[in-house]
């Protein structure tokens, strides 16, 4: 067991049962990181006025939270469904919720 702070790494590691499929997983979860400055499509930088991405920032700490308690649980059935659900959900945010969100957000800026 990896020490907490690498716990929400450790989590997505196990969440898929092929190692090497798990491995991608954890360099992934790295690399989408570094994907994030690329994929922000939003023309407005504060989020004062930018409440969906608000709504998507406080649900990515609520899944990484998720996923720093997974990490240390033992892989067993209730567990493992949470900790598959709870990466996808880490990906689903940085791929798709956040272009989106920004994308939908410059259209509403667009209309006022």
């Amino acid at each position: 067991k990896p020490e907490w702070y690498f716990l929400f790494a450790y989590a997505i590691l196990r969440s898929i049962p092929n190692k090497l499929g798990g491995v991608l997983a954890l360099l992934a979860s790295i690399l989408v990181l570094m994907v994030v400055p690329i994929l922000h499509t939003s023309k407005q930088r504060s989020l004062t006025f930018r409440p969906l991405t608000q709504f998507l920032f406080w649900t990515l700490v609520a899944d990484v939270a998720i996923l720093t308690w997974i990490g240390g649980m033992p892989v067993e059935h209730p567990f493992i469904i949470i900790g598959q659900v709870a990466s996808f959900l880490y990906f689903f945010l940085f791929l798709v919720l956040s272009p989106f969100a920004g994308w939908l957000e410059n259209k509403v800026l667009e209309w006022h």
